[in-house]
């Protein structure tokens, strides 16, 4: 870690003064690029201390630098490196226009339609765009002056044993708070001593990847199912299998099969990966009967089903299952919840309820890695929960939510008619769009044509392994969007639709919501 101190040694047994060797050694680090235009000096006092000299050495030093047009000093704001000084340092290179992305694990230029390439890390576009970019909540209205409060009480609270590294597993007090969550939303009846804080879902998925599967063993996960998700488990030296989803969810009954017929052993498969509430991206839901048999062939195999509930706080009906790990399980269900989406994404903190026999292998691992989830912003969480703050939150985003879905799904039957078929509207913050009226145009062609006209749409068959639709499908967020940008979006967007079909002239003023081609 950096620090103020200057990198400079000086030879007490020469024959050059020291204000002489000070000064000519700032001015090399200046010349070097290692202090630039505008960075500050240490003052007299801290630099004297820091090279053990008298005071006056410095400050005949600082004389000969200012005298030399290489630092000022201005009473306020400190001693600087002069702007002048610029012509003596080397050119820096120009920063880059593109911002940093990351770079797969796997490589997705390869034959696999595993390795999808993933979608780009969201970034803040300007106001005028209408981002349908899902995965995304509405930051706008999170209440940051009622977790300032939290916050600032958590900070006021803390003690050395706060500030220092704390237990890897979490926050007590916040891993009371989830066992009460997810008891009361979720049907889960779990101890705190089984709730494992994580930075992030992300990284309990990767903890149990690390601690459960070996080289040969195989991992099920859904097809579709998310890209970068895929990655997740690709990086285990393990077999990667996708099965088929369908309205019921995972095929379970397919399982065996679809290990086999890609030449690995059912025995073998040692992680299940589920989203049995809101299946990612389809938003069907796991049935009752394909429940209880995946527990029962997960017990029979000795495997371990992953379940990510990702956004079972926003249910838009009337049916709403418990947990997957709600049920009698015995021992064979491990269950990731996040508040990223419920909060905010930059919070990063997750959660992973463990079997007893998985809590100590896991925190193992979550210690070589970070060591601990931030302490003190637990503490803030765990007070915002238990002070109600949470739960009304959840309720005014809850019904913020399904006004927006109501508008989306509104606009795309206005605008697209029967031309457009829509899944996962029960829950969640996004819908699975496939526009039926427009086979055979390429998503990226439509894609592009409604980017130009300020409407930001992602395909989805990168999702699909297998199968991918046969007709062009989005997956359309909508929880960062207030209606009328809602309204407004879908409008151009059956305006690209209908230029990249070639159907221009349809769809005007006073002709009919849709966009099926005029009776000739």
């Amino acid at each position: 870690m950096g620090s103020s101190e200057l990198l400079i040694v000086l030879d007490r047994d020469g024959g050059t003064p020291l204000q002489q060797q000070v000064c000519d050694q700032i001015t090399a680090l200046v010349r070097a690029g290692q202090l630039r235009p505008g960075d500050s000096v240490p003052a007299s006092r801290e630099l004297a201390h820091q090279l053990d000299v008298s005071r006056t050495v410095i400050t005949r030093a600082y004389e000969l630098l200012r005298a030399n047009n290489v630092i000022t000093a201005k009473r306020g704001s400190g001693t600087k490196v002069a702007e002048r000084a610029a012509a003596a340092a080397p050119a820096q290179p120009p920063s880059a226009k593109a911002p940093l992305a990351p770079q797969p694990p796997r490589a997705t230029d390869g034959s696999s339609a595993l390795w999808q390439p993933w979608e780009p890390p969201p970034t803040h576009h300007p106001s005028s765009a209408l981002d349908f970019r899902h995965g995304t909540p509405a930051l706008a209205e999170f209440p940051v002056a009622r977790w300032r409060q939290s916050l600032h009480d958590a900070y006021g609270r803390a003690d050395v044993a706060s500030l220092g590294y704390g237990p890897a597993e979490g926050s007590p007090t916040l891993r009371t708070e989830i066992a009460t969550l997810v008891r009361q939303s979720r049907a889960l009846d779990a101890s705190p001593d089984h709730i494992m804080v994580t930075s992030g879902a992300t990284q309990a998925l990767d903890i149990l990847v690390r601690m459960l599967v070996g080289p040969g063993d195989v991992v099920v996960i859904e097809d579709p199912s998310h890209t970068v998700l895929r990655q997740v488990f690709g990086c285990s030296q393990a077999h990667v299998v996708p099965v088929p989803v369908d309205e019921q969810g995972l095929r379970v009954g397919d399982i065996d099969a679809c290990v086999r017929a890609h030449g690995h052993d059912p025995a073998r498969v040692k992680l299940v990966y589920v989203t049995p509430s809101h299946q990612f991206p389809t938003g069907f839901i796991l049935s009752g009967a394909r429940r209880r048999g995946l527990l029962q062939w997960a017990y029979d195999h000795g495997a371990i089903v992953l379940e990510d509930d990702y956004h079972n706080e926003f249910t838009f009906t009337g049916e709403r299952l418990p947990a997957l790990a709600a049920e009698r399980h015995r021992d064979t269900v491990v269950y990731v919840g996040s508040f990223s989406k419920t909060l905010f994404p930059a919070l990063r903190i997750g959660y992973a309820v463990l079997p007893p026999h998985l809590v100590e292998p896991f925190l193992g691992i979550k210690w070589i890695t970070d060591r601990l989830t931030p302490t003190v912003a637990q503490d803030a969480l765990a007070d915002f929960v238990a002070t109600g703050a949470y739960a009304r939150h959840i309720s005014r985003m809850t019904r913020l939510y399904r006004q927006r879905r109501s508008r989306l799904l509104e606009a795309l039957y206005e605008h697209f008619g029967a031309e457009v078929r829509i899944s996962g509207e029960a829950a969640g913050l996004h819908v699975l769009v496939t526009l039926t009226g427009a086979r055979g145009v390429p998503e990226e062609r439509i894609a592009r044509v409604a980017a130009g006209r300020g409407v930001r749409i992602y395909p989805a068959s990168g999702y699909f392994v297998q199968d991918p639709p046969a007709e062009p499908t989005f997956l359309m967020g909508y929880a960062a969007l207030p209606a009328p940008r809602i309204t407004r979006g879908v409008a151009l967007l059956a305006d690209a639709v209908r230029e990249a079909t070639g159907r221009a002239g349809d769809g005007g003023p006073g002709e009919a919501n849709s966009l099926t081609p005029k009776a000739r």
